[in-house]
């Protein structure tokens, strides 16, 4: 009688020791914490973007502008190249400045059969090219060579990755130019731009439209009269083509996406003050309340 009234409080030990665990279970999973992590049933949306200006600027507004809509959007910062490989293979979903169709060229041919292009926010007026201070008096990347001590036969790059920096390479070669492209990044050229500008010191970098430093020095592009940098460029919202099919609702609204020359400075005349990212997309985005409209019909 003893073995089974052994037996007996066992049974019972697993039935009270199984009950409390599916009341601690119930008790966690009607917790606070549990519905409170960040992007728990939320659908993701994941951007890469590059340290260029008008990109953080426009990926901030989205994740602002998506985050508003109910979207979990999370960021990640990367190179050109790399960037690239992950919205193919779909570790990211949207990359919204791509140049195109010509610096860019090489990592859309590659990689265009798992994209899809969403369409032109900003067009025809994208350009890239060698920028000196208007106070330089030659005026053509084919003088270049005449001065090269002056401009201490180097032009000052940005990112390696980055297809600017493949272009002016190209230009290098087809000019027959005795100077050594300086790789770098945006943040680095600016510097030495701006420390060359209030010198008034000679120096040409790889420059880009738009950008926020042609309101704030006054520069130029050297003619190219061998076309090296092609033609005037638009900048494209590209998707991972799985995330275009699975999110309809973002592709159309990014379909909606337009912004002017004058718009795009306004947007990065914030950011270059020190506003930081998050706060200068939600200032931009409460003062054109009409021009965000039109994004989400």
């Amino acid at each position: 009688m003893q073995e089974k009234g052994l037996r007996v409080k066992g049974k019972m030990g697993n039935f009270l020791l199984i009950g409390l665990l599916i009341f601690v279970l119930l008790l966690s999973g009607c917790s606070p914490q549990a519905g409170s992590q960040a992007g728990v049933g939320k659908p993701t949306v994941k951007i890469g973007y590059v340290n260029w200006q008008e990109d953080i600027a426009v990926t901030y507004l989205w994740q602002v502008l998506l985050q508003e809509k109910g979207y979990d959007v999370q960021l990640r910062n990367l190179d050109v190249a790399p960037l690239y490989v992950g919205l193919s293979r779909g570790d990211l979903d949207l990359f919204l400045d791509a140049w195109l169709p010509v610096t860019q060229r090489t990592y859309w041919q590659r990689y265009r059969g798992k994209l899809e292009d969403l369409g032109v926010w900003y067009e025809g007026e994208a350009k890239v090219g060698l920028v000196v201070p208007q106070y330089v008096t030659i005026n053509s990347i084919a003088d270049l060579n005449k001065s090269q001590a002056r401009f201490g036969g180097k032009i000052i790059g940005i990112d390696p990755g980055a297809g600017e920096m493949k272009t002016v390479e190209q230009a290098v070669k087809g000019y027959g130019l005795n100077y050594q492209l300086i790789p770098g990044s945006e943040a680095a050229m600016l510097a030495a731009l701006g420390k060359a500008y209030r010198e008034k010191q000679w120096i040409v970098v790889t420059g880009w439209s738009p950008h926020w430093m042609f309101a704030k020095y006054r520069l130029k592009y050297l003619a190219d009269p061998k076309i090296s940098f092609g033609q005037a460029e638009n900048l494209h919202v590209l998707a991972n083509k799985s995330f275009a099919r699975k999110q309809p609702a973002v592709v159309n609204l990014l379909k909606n996406f337009k912004l002017s020359d004058r718009q795009v400075g306004s947007l990065e005349s914030l950011l270059n003050t020190g506003m930081p990212p998050r706060d200068a997309a939600k200032k931009w985005l409460t003062d054109n309340q009409a021009t965000v409209k039109e994004w989400l019909k």
